[in-house]
């Protein structure tokens, strides 16, 4: 003890910090600058603990610098005054690593040095392999990519080549608010750093995302990696804010996981025997990714099963709990962060409701504008065909769509597309559309284009044109209450519409079976979700032969349930009761004495005739003439008419 004593009392500091930087210069190629006091300990703790050390040489003074370097010595040594050190211990390290536009890094100088200073193995003079790095900065600034980057917090051990020529790190960081395990392995640490091929290994854990590598590393031009990646994260959605990238949409991207054969070159990522999960579904194919100044993302899956509706969710056309569009603007900023060229096929698929069979799907986003085709897809138990395209200016979309539908059902198909259940049926559809808008109402607004529809087989729920016509022809008069009730068959169902700045045109609506025909014309309007339409019902007994009984009607309401009305004038002049009455004020006279009637029982007062017409014109009586009684044919004047008799005529009126 009183040897131990002595020789911290006895022992040359400056002999031992040279000898602690000389070790450490023999171990790294590094020059130390000490800016502060120098604290050596020999009992009970053996250390050597510098303050304030930095790297000299130019612009490397900034690259690393150290509030505390604490050099560990062995004991036995020390008491022959001998300073070997056991390991070091980096307090609040600070490291600042630069890469201006043309690639050039501040470090470049750093591991040159490195490399031509390492000699690991048996005839090493460094006699430490381990170095502790305590609540750590890093600092990264690329210029050319515009990354400004921090990582805090760190805490690393570090296996320094010394006798092996391997290094690890394992510890802890925190970056972007996360806390991060974390773990690297070089396989040949002198190799690496010289640009040679090397293995390589790593390890990342954290909350939103867990990421491993083992391959092999060089980077004799650019940073090449060649291995198997492992990726997985509970919610991709998070993991992605997480590295700074915007999610598109509010839904889906949750469960992630990821396994492939990589092949990195620079800023370029591709991926082989990719099997990859995202929201229970299941694909493999190839994909690859460059950040070479813009995100691309390319590549090709296969998948037995596909359920899309949690990208499509979002995408709310109606109002919920309305009849109304949807007046929400669109998000559309996640279009324009990245480019995307994905070609997708699957055995079955699910769209919402919807239930696809075989499907191929591409998807191309390229400068904020979106391109879907659909190559083919089995859908409706028939086939759809078509592009949509979605073109972003100022917050506004730019949409034009085209699609073929072949033999599908349509009772199916207009119920998911519009909401429309009264339908039956199959038939084939040619929709081509285009409107520009930043929400669903803008959109309805200034729709243009064509719709066409060609049906068999089916029936148009709401009323049976058969029945009431045949019950009409009977009884004109017997009502119209069922209208709105039972369903009409048909053999072949034709429509054909113009839009135009929301407004579609009926250029063509006919409904034939055989016994009945429908023919409609008129408008429906797209933004209001209206109808204002009128048509012809008529009885046929045979077809090419004449209509028995013809009815006229109109169509008026919203869509999901529309009023109708049939002409009530040809009802009543159909009926055997009134149209004697409107057969016979054709007659002059009988109008005039029905107009009469009307008058006295009303009170009305006949006007006046005009003087000198004919044997109409008045009478002078002299004025010393008496006035003349009224005779038994002249009517006495009418007097006042009571409250009872007002009543009483009010109701002959009535």
């Amino acid at each position: 003890m009183i040897g131990l004593f002595a020789v911290s009392w006895l022992v040359d500091r400056d002999a031992v910090r040279q000898a602690v930087e000389a070790q450490i210069r023999a171990a790294t190629g590094l020059d130390l600058a000490v800016h502060g006091a120098t604290e050596i300990s020999v009992f009970p703790a053996s250390y050597v603990r510098l303050h304030q050390v930095s790297l000299k040489g130019g612009a490397t003074d900034s690259a690393l610098t150290v509030d505390d370097l604490t050099a560990n010595l062995r004991l036995l040594p020390l008491l022959a005054q001998r300073f070997q050190i056991a390991d070091i211990t980096l307090t609040s390290p600070r490291i600042n690593v630069t890469r201006d536009a043309e690639g050039n890094s501040n470090w470049a100088p750093i591991i040159e040095t490195l490399a031509r200073t390492l000699k690991p193995g048996a005839d090493s003079p460094v006699s430490f392999s381990e170095i502790r790095i305590k609540d750590g900065l890093l600092t990264y600034k690329d210029s050319g990519h515009h990354i400004d980057e921090t990582i805090d917090s760190i805490d690393l051990s570090l296996a320094w080549p010394s006798i092996s020529r391997s290094f690890a790190a394992t510890g802890q960081f925190g970056w972007r608010g996360e806390r991060v395990d974390g773990s690297v392995s070089v396989a040949d640490f002198v190799s690496a750093i010289s640009g040679e091929r090397s293995g390589f290994k790593t390890r990342i854990s954290s909350a939103p995302l867990k990421f491993a590598f083992d391959g092999a590393i060089a980077n004799r031009t650019s940073l090449m990696l060649e291995g198997t990646v492992t990726a997985d994260s509970p919610a991709l959605r998070n993991a992605l804010r997480w590295a700074g990238q915007k999610p598109p949409g509010s839904s889906g991207f949750g469960r992630f996981a990821l396994k492939a054969r990589a092949n990195v070159v620079g800023q370029s990522v591709a991926l082989t025997n990719v099997n990859v999960e995202l929201d229970g579904n299941i694909a493999e194919g190839v994909l690859t990714y460059d950040n070479n100044g813009r995100q691309t993302l390319q590549g090709t899956l296969a998948a037995d099963q596909l359920d899309l509706t949690p990208y499509v969710s979002t995408v709310r056309l109606l109002a919920t709990g309305a009849r109304d569009w949807n007046r929400q603007l669109f998000d559309l900023r996640s279009l324009s962060t990245t480019d995307l060229d994905i070609r997708l096929s699957a055995a079955k698929a699910t769209l919402g409701q919807s239930r696809l069979g075989r499907t191929a799907l591409g998807a191309n986003l390229r400068d904020g504008t979106l391109a879907l085709s659909v190559g083919e897809a089995q859908i409706y138990g028939g086939i759809v065909k078509g592009t949509f395209n979605v073109a972003t200016a100022n917050a506004v979309a730019d949409i034009r769509a085209q699609f073929q539908f072949t033999d599908v059902d349509l009772e199916a198909a207009a119920s998911e597309l519009f909401g429309y259940r009264k339908l039956t049926g199959r038939g084939n559809v040619n929709v081509a559309l285009e409107a520009n808008g930043g929400s669903a109402f803008a959109l309805a607004q200034s729709v243009d284009g064509t719709a066409t529809l060609r049906a068999h087989d089916g029936t148009l729920a709401g009323f049976n044109v058969e029945r009431l016509l045949k019950r009409l022809e009977r009884r004109p008069l017997s009502g119209a209450g069922s209208l709105r009730s039972g369903s009409t068959p048909f053999d072949r169902m034709d429509v054909a519409l113009r839009i135009n700045d929301g407004i579609a045109t009926a250029e063509k609506i006919e409904i034939n079976s055989p016994a009945t025909r429908l023919t409609m014309t008129g408008t429906a309007s797209v933004p209001a979700r209206e109808y204002d339409l009128k048509g012809i019902a008529s009885l046929v007994s045979a077809p090419g032969t004449p209509p028995s009984f013809q009815l006229p009607f109109v169509v008026q309401g919203p869509w999901d349930d529309p009023l109708i009305f049939p002409d009530s004038d040809i009802l009543i002049r159909r009926s055997t009761f009134t149209a004697p009455l409107l057969n016979s004020l054709k007659d002059q006279k009988t109008r005039d004495k029905v107009q009469s009637v009307i008058d006295r029982l009303t009170g009305a007062k006949k006007p006046a005739a005009p003087a000198g017409n004919g044997s109409e014109a008045a009478v002078e009586t002299p004025t010393d003439t008496p006035a003349a009684k009224p005779s038994a044919a002249t009517p006495p004047a009418a007097s006042p008419p009571t409250a009872a008799t007002q009543g009483q005529r009010t109701k002959t009126s009535n």
